[in-house]
Formats: structure tokens, C-alpha cells, sequence
């Protein structure tokens, strides 16, 4: 009788006792007292109807007890998983927390539990259910294979009840994923039966023409069909018999999903699909005859029947790389039909049915993670000996993480490497995503380029158009991918502002009406001590090399290429340079020569760099620039290590006076949340400071978050510091640094 024959809550006086309906195979996992306490809970709550029906109309507590049966008859059960299987619909809709049901049920059933959750979780954010990252991704996160199987026995329950529904909207988004999802689940574990049933009840409701198509013919040959394999596989049994060989005999009819794949992809109508059914031969063999008798059932078969050598999958002479070990030939038996045997022995059966198999990878399922699947045949081995011990170390596995998998806002799951950062994420999208990253959030929190990924976190990211890739970011990446791309934006970067470099070069010769020569400066860049061009213009951008000096050096370069001026100083050639050790550098750094920087130095030729903006404070050193001048740069400059290691016999050691100078200029960067009136602030703290004027700001905001620039002008580092702390009070300020 059905189930829901059996239950009637409107009567609680006929209502039958939940261990009165339960299958036999439950009842040898959970006792009489678990599952009156199960009923004092479930039954209660049908009959007020505080659990409303599904989307399909069922009832949500029958289903529990329907998926039971299914897990009962088709995969075994654990009493933790009959129990998570009954709790099922009480904790998905709210009635039952996980915390009431680890303190009344213990932390097994908890566990499975929360492993459902979350893989609801993920399957409600998925916009794709074909992605394969998807099934990878439910099994690594559920941490329970058990979650995974009650899942798939209630996918079996549900699709078979949809047949006429309504909502044939949601009818076809379940079909989809019992295809897509739960049948290739189920192909890993071994439950064959039920990925079939999947799988067939899918191609029902997506494409009931096509399954009812091949049903009817089915039904139509079924005699014939049988009455032919007994007629082909009579003589094989004898010829087998009579050369002294143990075997014994399959004979199998494919799924209808599995012929219709097969019309779609050989183009064929039903009558064209030769291979509706295989024969396996499985031989008893001792581990050293197993090929010989292998090779002597083909010489047999091939004997009686002409083969298709086009047809003929010889994995026993090279094994597949996973292990899978068989004959696969197709003959021509009575009445000119084609027939696919399979001949293999017990062991090599074993592996093929109990490994991860090549049977698995022929149907057309990938392997996405080694550890993954490798817990998974061993599940699934522990599933078909009815290893009890076996399976619950299983359950409970410690798998080989690889691989995390994350969603967009959008629903759609990416695969990415443990350890990947948002950058990375951005530009597993797109390299102009890469490019243009900002950060992102997860959830409703802002993060950083730098935040690392976990599996199933779902992740927006934020763009700004003036955001570059810098040369750090090279550090934060961890794919190929996105070092790759980086690189090549850097490069491309490098040769944009090179070549504006060069354009503003010839810009600035032809107003000190300079002739254009090549060669002139070739030489003269190379007299700078640059090896190459890109090097040179790169310095020329970032103010290494002051634009003037450069055309003081051309000049002069190029009146000596004429002959008109034989006086031009030397200067080191890029392949002469010799570059001094620090030791060198410091013994004749050492002596008394200090240049003293200040108002009333006279007579020096000097200037701020305006790569590094020294204040009156810092510790800095001078620079002599090709045209004699002297550029004043801080020790911690970001050029200085450059400068010195290239240019040591340019450095003169320099000291502020003994009084402040003039005020100079400092940029700032300012990060903060994007607060109302916060800009207003951080302006009338500047205008109240003594001798301190904002010379400019600029602000960018986006998504709640602000940064941006401001350039001031003070007289020292000490005003400088007290600058910044007071800045740092204003509300929503997070970061401020000198550039």
C-alpha cells in the first residue's frame, strides 16, 4: 500500500504508527522508541498544518518518509540517516534549529543536517544546475557524503511524483538538475538504478515526445529483443562451456535517456541505434590467465560472429590511465544486427564497477577533483559491501581541498585555485574587470584586492576607470591567469607613457628648435647610463630624469656629433659603467662634504624632486642631474634604490639648515568610508592649522567607499605628523599616507 494511503492525519485515530509503515530495512537501523519519539514531533505538525506543501503541492513530512523507503531499498542507511532523512522538511523550513536537533537527536544527525542546508544553499544560488563546478562544489562543502544521498533519494521521491503538475516552470528546473546534478552524483556513488531513473524521468518531462517515442518501441521489440539475446548468446554459452572456461553471462537493455543521447549524436532515428543492448562476458580467472582467457572468449565470439574492427575498444592489451581494464567488440549476430560484448574478468569488473572508473568518464563524466572523487569510490564501495564500519569513516572524510568555487551576483560559479584572491576572481571574469579592480563585496562587507577566497562565498566587484594595475599586484595574484594579464597590462602601460614620454621629448626639442637626430639620441641616452630605451623614458615619467637635463645632454651630445663643440665632459657609457659596491659608495661618501639645503644657501643650482616631495626634516640626499643641478630627493624615495645603484657617483650627501625654509609641497592619499560632510571636515581641519594651505583635493567615491588625493604646502616634517593625526580623528577616515 502507498504511503500516502497508509497515513491519514485527518483522523488521528487511524493514523497507523510511524515504525508500523517504515520500511523493513529502516527498522534494522532505528528502534520502535526513536521512531515514537519522531512521531511525537512529525505527526503533531501535519495535523495542525504548520508545514506547507511544496511548489508541487506534497506534502513536505510524506516525502521524508517516502525518501526513506527509496533509502532503505537503494542505498542503505545509517539510524543518523534515516533520522536526518525524517527531521528533513522540520529543519529546511525553520521548525527545528540545528541546535534543537543536535541536543534531542545528537550531532550526527545535526551534521547531515547542515550539510543539506548549505547545499541548499548553493543549489538556491546557482544560476547554471548543468555546471559541473556545481556538483564539485555541493560535495566538497557538505563535508557528509550522507547529505549528498538524501539529497539525491529525494530528488528520486520528487520527480517521481510531477508527472501533470502545474508549475511546470519549477517542473522543469527540477528536471534539470535531477539530470544535470543528481543523476551524475548518483553514477559516481554506483546507484545505477537510480541515475537511470533520473535520467529517464528528466528526459519525460523536458522532452515527453522523445521518451514516449522510444518507450512505445521499446515496449513494441521487447519480446523479440529478448527471444534475440537468448538466440545469440546460446551458441557463445556452449562454445564457452566446451572450452573449459568459468564465466557467467549479463545481458542488459540501455536506459531510454541513454538511446536517446545516442539518436541525437549519430543523427539517427530508433531503428538506427544498433547497440539497444550489451552482452558482458565476465570470466572467473586466475590473476595470470586473465588476458589469455579474455583473448581466447574474443577468438571464440569472433569466430561465430563477424566483427566491426572499427568498433573494437581494446583496453586490456593498454589499460586506461584510471585503471580500466576490458575487451569492447560488436558483432554481427542473426539477422544481420550488431551486438556489443563486453568481455572482462571478475576482477577487472570489480575495478571497473568499484573505481572511479572509465565507465564513468565513457558515459561523459569529467573527474574535477582528485580527492574528491577518489572519497567517493571509496563511499561508493562501502555502499554495495554493506561495510557499516567502513561507511561511517567514510562519511566523515578529510578531503584533498584543491579547489574553491565561488558565485557571482548573478548566480554564476567559477572554479578557482585554494588560496585565490579578489584579484584573482576579477580576472577569472574578464582582464578588464582585472584591470579596473578596486575590491569587492562579500556579502554586505567591503574587502580588498588582497581578501582570500572561500568556497561558496558569493562576490560582487568594484570598478573604478582610473584604476591601473601596479607592480605589487603581481603579488597579491596567485593564478596564472591573472599574473599573466597583469604583466601584459604593465607592459602595455610601460609603452603608453613611453611613448608619451618620447612624444613630449621631441615636443619639447622642437621648441628649443633642436634638430631631431636618432643617433644623437641614442648616444645620448646611453651616455645617460641607460642600456635600454624603455628604461630610459621610464625614468624620464617618473622624474628620475628632469626633462631639461635631457635636452642639456642632447644638446650638448649633438653639437659634439657635428664637431662644433670637442669640449662635452665624458660621460660613462651604459656598457662601460661599472657599478660601485655600497662599500665604495660610503668610503667616498665619508668625508666632510655635506650639502646644506636652505633659504640663504647661495650660489647651488637645487630643486625638490617632485617624485618624492621632501619636507623640511626628512632625510634626504642630493642628485646631479646631467645639466649640473642638483634635485634634492628623501632616502626612502621610491627611485633612490635605482639612483644609487645605477648613478652612486651623482650622490651628494645633503642636510637641511639649521632653521626652516620655505614651505614645500606634500601629497597625501586618504581612504574612508564615503560619509556625508566628510570631505567638509577634512578641509576645515586643514584651513585652521597654522602656516599649512591646501594647495588642491580630488576625491573619487564609489559603492560607499572614498579615496583620493590632496597636495598641502608646510614647512616641516614635525607639522607634517600633526597633520596627519588630526586627520585620522575625523569619523570615516580609515588610512592616510604620503605619497
Amino acid at each position: 500500500m502507498d504511503i500516502k494511503e497508509k497515513i491519514r492525519f485527518n483522523d488521528s485515530n487511524s493514523t497507523p504508527h510511524l515504525w508500523d509503515i517504515l520500511p523493513e530495512k529502516s527498522r534494522e537501523v532505528i528502534n520502535e522508541e526513536s521512531c515514537n519519539k519522531l512521531e511525537s514531533v512529525l505527526y503533531p505538525m501535519m495535523q495542525k498544518g504548520l508545514i506547507e506543501a511544496d511548489e508541487f503541492g506534497l506534502s513536505p513530512i510524506l516525502t521524508d518518509i517516502e525518501t526513506l523507503c527509496i533509502m532503505s531499498e537503494e542505498i542503505g542507511v545509517t539510524k543518523a540517516s534515516a533520522v536526518a532523512t525524517l527531521l528533513y522538511s522540520m529543519c529546511t523550513n525553520g521548525l527545528l534549529s540545528l541546535q534543537e536537533i543536535e541536543r534531542e537527536y545528537g550531532i550526527d544527525v545535526a551534521h547531515i543536517l547542515s550539510g543539506i542546508q548549505k547545499a541548499r544553499d548553493f543549489y538556491a544560488m546557482s544560476s547554471n544546475l548543468e555546471n559541473e563546478n556545481l556538483r564539485s562544489l555541493l560535495v566538497s562543502s557538505t563535508q557528509d557524503m550522507r547529505s549528498i544521498l538524501i539529497m539525491i533519494a529525494r530528488n528520486v521521491c520528487v520527480m517521481r511524483q510531477i508527472k501533470g503538475v502545474e508549475n511546470i516552470a519549477a517542473q522543469h528546473r527540477l528536471s534539470i538538475s535531477a539530470s544535470s546534478l543528481f543523476a551524475p552524483l548518483a553514477h559516481k556513488l554506483g546507484l545505477y538504478k537510480l541515475k537511470s531513473e533520473l535520467e529517464d524521468l528528466s528526459l519525460k518531462y523536458l522532452e515527453p515526445d522523445a521518451y514516449y517515442h522510444i518507450k512505445e518501441k521499446l515496449n513494441e521489440t521487447k519480446k523479440s529483443r529478448d527471444a534475440y539475446i537468448a538466440r545469440f548468446i546460446g551458441p557463445i554459452e556452449e562454445k564457452l562451456s566446451a572450452a573449459g572456461l568459468k564465466f557467467h553471462l549479463k545481458g542488459r537493455t540501455k536506459s531510454i535517456h541513454s538511446i536517446w543521447q545516442k539518436m541525437k549524436k549519430q543523427q539517427v532515428g530508433f531503428e538506427g541505434v544498433y547497440d539497444l543492448f550489451a552482452i558482458r562476458v565476465i570470466l572467473n580467472s586466475e590473476p595470470e590467465n586473465e588476458k589469455q582467457d579474455c583473448w581466447q572468449v574474443f577468438s571464440i565470439v569472433t569466430d561465430m560472429y563477424q566483427s566491426n574492427p572499427k568498433r573494437m575498444r581494446d583496453w586490456l592489451s593498454v589499460p586506461k590511465s584510471n585503471g580500466y581494464e576490458s575487451l569492447h567488440i560488436t558483432v554481427l549476430g542473426p539477422e544481420d544486427k550488431w551486438v556489443e560484448v563486453q568481455i572482462r574478468t571478475e576482477r577487472m569488473d570489480d575495478v571497473a564497477e568499484h573505481g572511479l572508473a572509465a565507465h564513468w568518464r565513457y558515459k561523459g563524466i569529467k573527474d574535477t577533483n582528485g580527492g574528491v572523487d577518489e572519497w567517493l569510490a571509496q563511499v561508493r564501495s562501502a555502499l554495495e559491501n554493506n561495510d557499516e564500519i567502513k561507511l561511517h569513516e567514510q562519511f566523515q572524510p578529510t578531503l584533498k581541498e584543491n579547489s574553491i568555487f565561488v558565485f557571482t551576483p548573478k548566480g554564476d560559479l567559477f572554479k578557482l585555485p585554494m588560496g585565490a584572491t579578489i584579484l584573482d576572481f576579477a580576472y577569472s571574469i574578464h582582464t578588464k574587470v582585472g584591470n579596473h579592480c578596486t575590491g569587492a563585496k562579500i556579502g554586505n562587507k567591503n574587502v580588498t584586492i588582497r581578501q582570500k577566497l572561500q568556497s561558496g562565498d558569493q562576490v560582487e566587484i568594484q570598478t573604478s576607470n582610473n584604476q591601473t594595475p601596479k607592480n605589487d599586484w603581481l603579488k597579491i595574484a596567485t593564478t596564472t591567469r591573472a599574473k599573466s594579464k597583469i604583466r601584459q597590462s604593465l607592459k602595455e602601460i610601460q609603452s603608453k607613457q613611453a611613448l608619451m614620454a618620447k612624444e613630449d621629448l621631441e615636443r619639447k626639442m622642437k621648441n628649443k628648435k633642436l634638430e631631431y637626430d636618432e643617433a644623437t639620441l641614442m648616444h645620448t641616452i646611453a651616455r645617460l647610463g641607460y642600456k635600454f630605451v624603455t628604461d630610459f623614458y621610464t625614468a624620464l615619467t617618473n622624474g628620475v630624469l628632469d626633462m631639461n637635463n635631457v635636452l642639456e645632454a642632447y644638446s650638448n651630445q649633438l653639437r659634439h656629433d657635428r664637431g662644433e663643440d670637442e669640449k662635452v665632459a665624458p660621460a660613462q657609457s651604459a656598457d662601460q659603467f661599472v657599478m660601485q659596491t655600497e662599500e665604495e659608495y660610503q668610503r667616498q661618501n665619508s668625508g666632510d662634504d655635506v650639502m646644506v639645503i636652505g633659504e640663504d644657501v647661495k650660489g647651488l643650482d637645487f630643486k625638490m624632486a617632485r617624485c618624492c616631495q621632501p619636507v623640511y626634516g626628512d632625510k634626504v640626499f642630493g642628485f646631479v642631474t646631467t645639466g649640473g643641478g642638483i634635485k634634492i630627493h628623501r632616502e626612502d624615495c621610491p627611485n633612490a634604490p635605482e639612483m644609487k645603484s645605477r648613478f652612486s657617483y651623482r650622490i651628494v650627501r645633503a642636510m637641511w639648515a639649521g632653521k626652516r625654509g620655505s614651505q614645500y609641497p606634500i601629497t597625501l592619499h586618504v581612504v574612508g568610508n564615503d560619509d556625508l560632510g566628510i570631505v567638509n571636515n577634512i578641509t576645515s581641519i586643514i584651513s585652521k592649522e597654522e602656516k599649512i594651505h591646501l594647495r588642491s583635493i580630488r576625491i573619487d567615491s564609489n559603492d560607499g567607499l572614498f579615496s583620493g588625493t590632496m597636495t598641502v604646502s608646510l614647512d616641516d616634517t614635525g607639522r607634517l605628523q600633526q597633520l596627519i593625526k588630526k586627520l585620522k580623528t575625523v569619523k570615516g577616515v580609515k588610512n592616510i599616507t604620503r605619497y
